[in-house]
């Protein structure tokens, strides 16, 4: 590349190198340029070269925004600004604010020359003072010179006046104890007639608000008046083409105005009515038909709802933010709706006259704008309208996009769930989102779905015939298959017989063999999931007993899974199709209905696992104020472990170590049911097989693998997951004992049941039992009773003991005087079992008529041998 360029010249002019830099056509040709050039100034800033300072300066200014390293050159601006001539100190200045920041020491040499020109004579030299100052100073700086800049407040000058107002705004940010300096100051501004002063003079006055309450104080006593002037001048004002934009005077400042009158009315009823009128009136006149006119006019409505207005303004400007949504711009439309989110916690009935528009949006064409008024409608729904809403929510997921099923199926859900009163009808509502946005669902819902059927024995035939009719027509839907499968296998002789008809339902014919086929099609459809597999060979076990004629075909449909490559499978397959053929005795006490499950404890379950989920991203979950976590339901949650120091176990050698129980949401069956799952073996020994399988043959939870990570999958009622095991005899010949049953051993004879608490308002027993074979595990269980003639409520038991196991309690309400009780359920280990008794303090925390209650105390009276 031919450059005409000398390298060891500082004379190159600007443009020159310029094009040369842009002619180049590789990284490297450009990094030679520059490094040509940088050695030229060099040479020239060693030479003391007067004549091109000024052009080398410029030239350092480009090559520093083209990202290379300039700092061989900071010491010339300060050169720059110390001449005498109005040029060399524009360039000086310019370097100065490009080339360094407020951390670079050498910036304190330049202090002097910014208080000299901050003097001169030449207000032209001074606006350059004034804007480097206002760039760069640090705090030290701000200190020294913020006499001089006060000064310059009182210039003639405007252009001076408003670059003194705008340098303030830093030294304040920089110094906020300065800010007392500036409030006369400030105030006295508000009275011009130039509108950049005012703009500046407002933007200073709303700094110094935020630095200083007292000046917060001063200026609601002596700029409101000025403020309110301003605004009324401004609007009333004529033509004039100096400030026109788009046939409205000033936009700028009017937002800038309204934005301080936020500040100052903001907690102060006085100056909320002072400025209520002139709010009112800028939000009646001002056109929206032009951009800056919406811009005033959304700024006002932020104002009016971040003061102390009336009910009738707020009003007017919920009624301007409805206007907005009607509008064609979708970015109005997306801050209307952003502040409407914001206006439902002040005026929500307002905001109800809007929901039509609103409801509008969510069918918009803008995925921003759908999502932001999804949430809003969300917010806007109550015991009132939930069900109008819902079914407007319900009818737009049959059209709506594939990208937005996921967003407006999470939201219904979450109404349904949250406002049904009518089990009817969040059945009604949840079938329907399964039939159309089944895939979308998460699991934890249609969880809570068969819980609640399960519960609902009235409905059991209802939701039985409803989701057979939707498995045939929307057989695609995953969770509705599922929740089909889950169904037909535990209700299947309701959808034959017609059981529990209600009073709008037609009957329905559906043989045997048809509830067969609905789960057999599935089975073969969804081949690649292991899940709904599984689900439907469980189904078609339960089947086998419920229709015994069929039996033989469902054993053929089971055994075709003998082979399946998929552990889990084969092993359901192997293991039913051994109940089926070999085992009749017990085949019906085995595929007996779920049992009702417990729909409080498996929603304060659901409760604490989405808890853990949020406090994993937050830093801090929310707190009550007696200090425990809050669960959505209102209920306290124990903490996972006791505070070392608050319980002093500091007597004992060993380490204070908790074992909370990390129950996974699908662990509520076998609380329910009575039944430890947990791997007791040996560290490193094998799990029991035998309780493996009865535990799969019951369908109710498999076993845990020891040191594993939890789970994550919630287990179907009626589902067993059981861990991939290689299949051998030994199978069968376990199965084939399952109907002798060897009595253990009465662990409790030996052990009292005794009083570990007691005071003049709660007594506490506990029971005890041993772990056969493993003498230094305990399981207490405890039970709390109320003596006092008031109701406690949000109870909370803490233990703290070396290596503690503590369950959740049967409730957290304790019946006054005695009229009912509260049970729980801890399992210590007593490592030093036969050397050293145990023992253990207590914590118990309730209210009583709203106030919090605390009694703690240290329990040592255990029964020799724990």
């Amino acid at each position: 590349m031919d450059l005409a360029i000398n390298p060891f010249s500082s004379g190159t002019r600007l443009r020159d190198m310029i094009r040369a830099i842009r002619a180049c056509k590789t990284a490297a040709e450009e990094r030679a340029v520059v490094r040509r050039e940088c050695a030229a100034i060099r040479a020239a800033i060693s030479e003391g070269d007067q004549d091109y300072r000024h052009r080398n300066m410029a030239k350092l200014m480009f090559i520093h925004m083209l990202g290379y390293p300039t700092h061989f050159g900071q010491m010339e601006c300060l050169k720059l600004i110390a001449a005498a001539g109005f040029p060399e100190k524009r360039i000086g200045y310019l370097g100065l604010m490009l080339l360094l920041d407020e951390r670079q020491e050498v910036l304190m040499l330049v202090t002097n020359s910014l208080k000299q020109d901050l003097n001169h004579s030449n207000q032209f030299i001074v606006g350059l003072a004034l804007c480097a100052l206002g760039n760069i100073c640090s705090a030290e700086m701000a200190r020294d010179l913020a006499p001089e800049v006060e000064r310059l407040l009182q210039n003639r000058d405007p252009n001076t006046k408003k670059k003194a107002a705008l340098c303030s705004i830093r030294i304040v940010r920089k110094v906020p104890d300065l800010a007392e300096n500036f409030m006369s100051a400030a105030a006295s501004l508000l009275k011009e007639k130039h509108h950049g002063v005012l703009i500046s003079a407002v933007q200073l006055c709303t700094e110094l608000c935020k630095a200083s309450t007292e000046a917060l104080e001063y200026l609601r006593k002596n700029c409101l008046e000025g403020l309110v002037r301003i605004l009324r001048d401004v609007s009333n004002s004529s033509y004039a083409p100096e400030y026109d934009v788009a046939g409205i005077t000033d936009p700028f400042l009017h937002i800038r105005v309204l934005k301080l009158m936020r500040t100052l009315g903001q907690g102060d009823a006085d100056c909320s009515e002072y400025i209520n009128d002139i709010l009112a009136q800028v939000s009646t006149k001002t056109e929206s038909n032009k951009n800056a006119g919406n811009a005033i006019l959304y700024e006002c409505v932020e104002t009016i709802m971040g003061i102390e207005a009336t009910s009738g303004l707020r009003v007017l400007a919920i009624n301007i933010l409805g206007r907005f949504l009607s509008n064609r711009d979708n970015n109005i439309r997306y801050v209307a709706l952003n502040m409407l989110m914001k206006a439902i916690a002040v005026d929500t009935q307002a905001v109800q006259r809007h929901r039509a528009t609103i409801l509008e949006c969510v069918k918009d064409a803008d995925v921003s704008i759908r999502k932001r008024a999804l949430e809003l409608v969300y917010l806007l729904v109550n015991d009132t309208n939930v069900k109008p809403l819902t079914k407007e929510l319900v009818d737009y997921l049959e059209v709506s996009d594939q990208d937005f099923k996921e967003d407006l199926t999470a939201k219904i859900c979450s109404i349904v769930e949250k406002f049904s009163q009518d089990k009817l009808w969040y059945l009604d509502q949840m079938f329907r989102v399964l039939s159309l946005a089944g895939n979308y669902v998460k699991d934890d819902v249609w969880h809570a779905l068969v819980v609640l059927m399960s519960n609902a024995s009235e409905l059991q035939g209802y939701s039985v015939r409803s989701l057979y009719k939707a498995l045939l027509a929307c057989g695609e839907q995953e969770s509705l298959v599922r929740v089909a499968v889950w169904c037909i296998g535990e209700y299947g002789e309701m959808l034959v017989n017609n059981i529990s008809m209600l009073d709008m339902e037609e009957p329905i014919t559906v043989t045997e063999s048809d509830a067969v086929d609905a789960v057999e099609v599935v089975l073969k459809r969804y081949s690649a999931d292991v899940t709904t597999r599984a689900m439907c060979l469980v189904s078609l076990l339960k089947l086998s007993s419920r229709f015994p004629p069929t039996s033989e075909r469902i054993k053929e449909i089971v055994a075709q899974n003998k082979g399946n490559t998929v552990l889990e499978l084969q092993q359901r397959s192997i293991e039913f199709s051994s109940i089926i053929q070999r085992h009749q005795s017990i085949k019906s006490s085995l595929l007996e209905r779920m049992p009702v499950l417990d729909e409080a404890n498996y929603l304060v379950k659901r409760a604490a696992s989405t808890q853990a989920t949020v406090s994993s991203v937050k830093s801090a979950p929310a707190v009550t104020p007696g200090g425990q976590p809050k669960l959505p339901n209102g209920v306290a949650k124990p903490p996972a472990a006791p505070l070392a120091d608050l319980l002093d176990l500091s007597s004992d050698d060993t380490p204070v170590t908790t074992s909370a129980p990390t129950t996974a949401p699908n662990d509520f069956l076998q609380d329910l049911l009575g039944i430890d799952l947990t791997d007791s073996s040996p560290a490193g020994g094998a799990p029991s097989t035998s309780t493996d399988i009865l535990m799969d043959l019951l369908s109710i939870g498999s076993t845990p693998v020891q040191n594993g990570p939890p789970t994550s999958n919630f287990i179907p009622p009626g589902i067993a997951e059981t861990k991939p095991v290689a299949v051998t005899p030994q199978v069968v010949d376990l199965l084939d004992g399952l109907s002798s049953s060897t009595p253990l051993p009465d662990e409790n004879a030996a052990y009292p049941t005794i009083t570990a608490f007691q005071s003049a308002t709660l007594r506490i027993t506990f029971s005890f039992k041993k772990q056969p074979r493993k003498p230094q595990e305990t399981t207490i269980n405890a039970t709390f009773t109320n003596l006092a003639t008031t109701t406690f409520t949000d109870f909370v038991f803490q233990a703290a003991v070396p290596k503690l196991r503590l369950d959740p309690a049967s409730s957290s309400t304790l019946p006054a005087s005695g009229n009912g009780s509260v049970t729980q359920s801890l399992s210590v280990t007593n490592n030093q079992h036969g050397q050293k008794p145990l023992a253990m303090r207590i914590r118990m925390s309730y209210k009583v008529n709203g106030e919090d209650r605390l009694e703690q105390g240290q329990i040592s009276n255990f029964p020799a041998g724990l």
